[in-house]
């Protein structure tokens, strides 16, 4: 069953994580397991530049994280525990365990990042390699936050406000938020397939996407901290090896040290710029297939 033109030849799948949640994939290709995440406001969709050629080496499985796409939207609770990158993580390693792969690579953006960096911290026994895309840790950005960084990542702190304000203006026009969200960025609406553009603004038009996008970001800015105060404060470090890669147009490279701040928290690690801005996948997927083909070959 093909899912969309966008990825031929890719199987859908719906596994169910948790009583009442179920997690969207495609699967598709042949080789070593390799999960797929994605950002904000996007889907499994960003990967379809880059899908083809990792196929042709890797059993790809990208996933709609909790709350995005076509996967389940559950409202948030007090503490937003179950929006955590913990519980998001959790979801990603069910998912590739009832594939049937116990141990794989990563390869994630934006929010999905943060989630592997979770899923690295807390499963590390099955998280082979790791490569990250255009974010610093979570903990460095909030303590780091300048004004320069909270005019251009505004939506990190629009979204935390107490619903329902945020989800009743997004829900206002959902198309208009992914238009705005994405075409503000350093390579504009240009970059995106019409295809994929309609997909993102198709899933936050869902019921209960809106909540679920903004109940991510308040993780983020709560309970998030915590558990990554938690490492710190025990000294825990990745192990596994890592690719850290940014847009050296973006906001990452003005506003971070991306591998200063990666080093900080893992022991092998190495990484660069790419000639484009945050869209890494959509923007420069030669450039990224280039740097992350014979790292996750190994």
């Amino acid at each position: 069953m093909t899912t969309t033109p966008l990825f031929p030849g890719f199987l859908s799948r719906h596994v169910n994580v948790a009583p009442g949640i179920d997690i969207h994939a495609i699967v598709g290709g042949e080789g070593p397991p390799l999960l797929l995440l994605h950002g904000h406001p996007q889907t499994h969709t960003i990967w379809h530049r880059v899908a083809p050629t990792l196929a042709r080496h890797f059993t790809l499985v990208a996933i709609d994280l909790r709350g995005y796409g076509d996967s389940s939207k559950p409202p948030g609770d007090l503490d937003h525990a179950n929006y955590s990158k913990r519980a998001m993580a959790l979801d990603a390693l069910t998912v590739m365990r009832t594939l049937g792969f116990d141990t794989f690579s990563v390869l994630a953006h934006d929010r999905g990042a943060r989630v592997a960096h979770r899923l690295a911290a807390d499963h590390p026994q099955a998280v082979v390699r790791m490569a990250l895309l255009d974010i610093a840790p979570t903990l460095a950005m909030y303590a780091q936050t300048t004004e320069e960084f909270a005019r251009a990542y505004w939506h990190w702190f629009f979204l935390i406000q107490p619903a329902p304000l945020p989800e009743r203006l997004i829900e206002a026009d959902p198309a208009a938020y992914v238009v705005d969200v994405m075409g503000r960025r350093s390579g504009g609406l240009s970059v995106f397939d019409p295809r994929a553009l309609a997909e993102y603004q198709r899933c936050l038009a869902l019921p209960g996407a809106a909540h679920g996008l903004c109940e991510d970001y308040r993780a983020a800015a709560g309970i998030d901290l915590e558990h990554d105060r938690a490492d710190r404060d025990q000294g825990a470090r990745l192990a596994m090896p890592l690719l850290v890669l940014w847009g050296g147009q973006g906001v990452v490279q003005r506003c971070f040290e991306p591998l200063k701040e990666w080093k900080a928290v893992a022991d092998d690690v190495r990484g660069e710029a790419l000639p484009c801005g945050h869209y890494i996948a959509e923007e420069a997927p030669a450039a990224l297939l280039e740097r992350v083909l014979p790292f996750l070959i190994g």
